[in-house]
């Protein structure tokens, strides 16, 4: 049985994964997360393809999802997480945090000259599969800091 300890375990599991990730290695977030076909994960960076969307479903897509967003990342250094709150069951758990690093970010041909700070706000889902806890979603963004209403309207 997963327990609460074992949850900090894996959260910070996942702040080691993000350094390897802000350097372009997507290979240990892949590994904390589920591989079962209801995982979800919704990326900041976009889709890896067009028929994915805003949220990657199922392993396939999310793995896909992950190769994408470490690509456009290089020279990742001083992850820090500011954990918001916790909340553990024995079946489910979610954090929502504020994450900081400093990385090189591309856009396509566009890449900062040099590492940039940047910081997302992260609800991530966690439930155990075989006595770890795995991330069976997690939900991105660079909004973290109150925005104007009308930054919803979509024009």
């Amino acid at each position: 049985m997963a327990t609460v300890d074992d949850l900090d375990r894996a959260i910070e599991k996942w702040r080691l994964a993000t350094a390897d990730f802000i350097r372009g290695n997507p290979r240990p977030a892949q590994e904390s997360f589920s591989h079962r076909a209801d995982v979800t994960l919704a990326n900041p960076l976009g889709p890896a393809a067009p028929e994915i969307g805003p949220v990657a479903h199922g392993w396939e897509q999310v793995d896909l999802t992950q190769e994408h967003a470490a690509s456009r990342f290089t020279d990742g250094d001083e992850v820090d997480f500011e954990i918001v709150e916790k909340y553990v069951s024995a079946e489910l758990a979610c954090v929502v945090l504020i994450e900081r690093m400093k990385a090189r970010v591309s856009a396509n041909e566009d890449t900062s000259p040099s590492a940039v700070p940047v910081a997302l706000r992260v609800t991530m889902t966690f439930r155990p599969e075989d006595g770890t806890w795995k991330v069976v979603h997690r939900h991105a963004d660079s909004v973290t800091t109150a925005q104007p209403a009308e930054s919803v309207v979509q024009r």
